[in-house]
């Protein structure tokens, strides 16, 4: 399994291109991160690869998972999971009930799918959680969880916005190594982007810069 980028590039609605073609492969289980100054178009990357590009916005260049083109496809058909730097859980469902929001249509039966929960509550050290308020959940808890939701969509490729910037300096450490570890064990590629270096040298894998342009 591989992300592929042959390329990419985004124009806004005026012409102008927001950075240089990006061309990039990110193998299963690495993650390759994306560095580059605000303003310079690093999310709006993530939305185009993801099928969220907004409107306004130009894409050119290809998309590939796995060897197929998913550039004309709608975000629901790309299995690319997103997680973002907040942890947007539903506040008035419990931490067993946002998760179960991220398996797929496939696993049926109430039993199966509650199966299918615990196991990821586990797998996040959130076991005995399910009926929890995510209210009453720590920071990193809740990170977590919206990581382990992510995962039980199963991704065939992952996408990482800004994901630990929000986090204290001893939660980013422990979410790090957590997301990390867990992208490694299901063979999932990953693109990151970040404006911390040292998140970037947790991921181990190739950085890339993303230059702007000014002129169309």
């Amino acid at each position: 399994m591989s992300l592929d980028l042959d390329a990419l590039s985004i124009r806004s609605a005026h012409g102008g291109a927001l950075f240089s073609p990006l061309s990039l492969q990110v193998p299963a289980g690495h993650v390759v991160t994306v560095m580059g100054p605000s303003g310079v178009g690093k999310s709006t990357l993530l939305d185009a690869i993801g099928g969220h590009l907004a409107h306004g916005f130009h894409l050119t260049g290809t998309v590939r998972l796995n060897g197929c083109d998913v550039t004309g496809l709608p975000a629901e058909a790309r299995r690319i999971g997103l997680m973002f730097q907040d942890a947007l859980l539903f506040p008035h469902l419990s931490i067993g009930d946002n998760l179960a929001f991220g398996l797929p249509p496939s696993l049926r039966g109430r039993a199966h799918r509650r199966a299918a929960v615990e196991a990821a509550l586990s797998q996040g050290g959130l076991a005995g959680l399910y009926e929890r308020d995510p209210a009453t959940l720590s920071g990193g808890q809740r990170a977590r969880a919206a990581l382990m939701r992510t995962l039980l969509a199963e991704p065939a490729a992952l996408l990482l916005d800004e994901p630990f910037s929000k986090l204290d300096a001893g939660l980013r450490g422990e979410m790090r190594r957590f997301t990390f570890d867990h992208v490694k064990s299901r063979a999932v590629p990953t693109l990151m982007v970040t404006h911390d270096p040292d998140d970037a040298a947790a991921a181990g894998g190739p950085v890339i810069a993303l230059k702007g342009l000014i002129s169309p």
